[in-house]
């Protein structure tokens, strides 16, 4: 396996500009209950999202997390997010990076090629009520799986992994691609770093140290 291009301060994997892994479920308690049974560590409550979505957190470090998707039980429409209106088994489907300024990344990156989407303002509440907002570029793709990361700006929100959530590792993180020079080419114009091997369709897959052992995500 190769690994990331991640940094390995005392034995945990950080990186200054990974913001999160969006882990995709068809069912929400179901694929919590699965990733509590595969790795000894129960994921926190995250809250729900206006689009029909809420998460599940566990965080890697103080500045980064894994995310845990799903259709909000309560929500009345499947939502379209992560290609949750048509998932049918679980998926490492999205990930986010956190530029030091995000409207200067999506114009450089545009002038490279590369057209991250539009900056739009999301937000959600948090089980004890605290209102966390931030804004992300968003793009139509109907891709299953989107290798090349989005844009994220927490402003003055106190970053989700600054908290007492449950603590895992990352140990590696990479993606495939059919066309990986063409993927290497968009990464670069983010000005992202990321493993890319060649694969038959596009691909993350993620190592994750745990109470029960390393445990691979993709």
């Amino acid at each position: 396996m190769t690994r990331s291009r991640l940094d390995r301060p005392g034995g945990a994997v950080t990186h200054p500009r990974l913001d999160h892994l969006v882990y995709a479920v068809p069912d929400l308690a179901a694929g919590v209950a699965e990733f509590a049974e595969r790795t000894g560590i129960s994921p926190a409550p995250g809250g729900s999202h206006p689009g029909g979505t809420a998460n599940h957190l566990v965080r890697f470090g103080p500045s980064s997390y894994l995310e845990i998707i799903g259709p909000d039980p309560a929500a009345t429409v499947r939502p379209r997010a992560f290609g949750l209106e048509t998932l049918a088994e679980p998926r490492l489907a999205a990930w986010a990076v956190r530029p030091d300024d995000l409207d200067t990344s999506v114009r450089r990156a545009r002038e490279q090629g590369y057209d991250p989407g539009d900056v739009q303002p999301l937000s959600r509440r948090t089980p004890a009520g605290e209102l966390l907002e931030w804004r992300l570029t968003r793009r139509e793709d109907p891709a299953e799986v989107v290798p090349v990361p989005f844009l994220i700006d927490w402003g003055a929100t106190r970053h989700p992994a600054d908290s007492d959530l449950p603590l895992v590792s990352l140990i590696a993180f990479s993606a495939a691609h059919p066309r990986s020079e063409a993927l290497r080419r968009d990464l670069a114009a983010l000005g992202v770093r990321l493993d890319v091997a060649d694969g038959p369709a596009p691909a993350l897959r993620a190592v994750i140290g745990t109470p029960r052992g390393d445990v691979i995500l993709r």
